[in-house]
């Protein structure tokens, strides 16, 4: 299929379809006995069995119907083909919630157009709910219109953040934040999977959410679908990987001063 005559609405269905089929194979994983987790860069950065099934559905599905198209996913890094069309796929975000048989994980998949963001999926397969967005068009929750929340005080908001996977060995570690913006808000939570935060966000079920340290494939689906949403992000920090905060708008601007711009030493 030629780049300049990618339909966007099979674009979409696909997506859609691609990550229910992604959602499928955690849920035949979950709290079973044969995740085969084994460590990354520390024992807090894991992968499973289900990762690499899920990644391999969605690539095999992607490179059979748009072999011209890159793709960038977590667990095999990216494989360029073309400049014009890009997939961004987290096969499972939250592993370490999967492998501990906590229910918030999901499979994200952003797809870029020339380097812009023009869709976002983010299925939770435990929660069944199917976030998605296309550029200028709104963000979706199970195919009804969602926004982000109107809270307009710092007392009333329910805020959510993360922690890098370096934290025991890098004082940089999102604690002189914490200090920060947990007195002034309602409750911090830390639900562990960043595309399903920044969905959150969008839906209004949360009123912010920042963390340093993240990756393309972390945030490519969620920040399209909490810009659609009507929720702002920033980039705060532009030496920690992607560092982002996502809020309604006037929490959003409320956190934004309060969150180092620094490396904590």
């Amino acid at each position: 299929m030629s780049n300049t005559h990618t339909d966007i609405d099979s674009l979409l269905l696909n997506a859609l379809s691609w990550a229910r089929e992604a959602g499928a194979i955690h849920m035949r994983y979950f709290r079973s006995d044969n995740l085969d987790i084994k460590s990354k860069f520390n024992d807090s950065d894991i992968v499973t069995a289900a990762d690499k099934a899920a990644e391999s559905l969605l690539i095999s599905r992607i490179k059979d119907t748009y072999p011209d198209h890159s793709i960038l996913s977590e667990e095999s890094g990216e494989t360029h083909h073309s400049d014009d069309y890009r997939w961004v796929i987290d096969p499972l975000d939250g592993t370490t919630n999967f492998s501990s048989g906590l229910p918030l994980f999901s499979v994200s998949i952003g797809i870029e157009h020339r380097g812009e963001t023009i869709m976002g999926v983010v299925f939770a397969p435990y929660l069944n709910e199917m976030f998605h967005a296309v550029k200028g068009k709104g963000a979706y929750l199970n195919g009804n219109p969602i926004h982000t929340a109107e809270t307009d005080n710092m007392a009333h908001a329910v805020v959510a953040t993360g922690f890098p996977v370096d934290k025991n060995i890098n004082p940089d570690n999102n604690m002189d934040n914490l200090e920060r913006v947990l007195p002034l808000v309602r409750g911090v939570r830390r639900l562990g999977s960043a595309a399903i935060d920044l969905c959150y966000v969008a839906a209004g079920f949360l009123s912010a959410y920042w963390e340093l340290n993240l990756h393309p494939w972390d945030v490519s689906a969620g920040l399209l679908i909490v810009s659609e949403a009507g929720a702002k992000y920033t980039h705060f920090r532009n030496d920690r990987n992607i560092s982002v905060i996502a809020g309604c708008p006037k929490i959003h601007d409320c956190m934004v001063p309060l969150l180092s711009t620094e490396p904590r030493t």
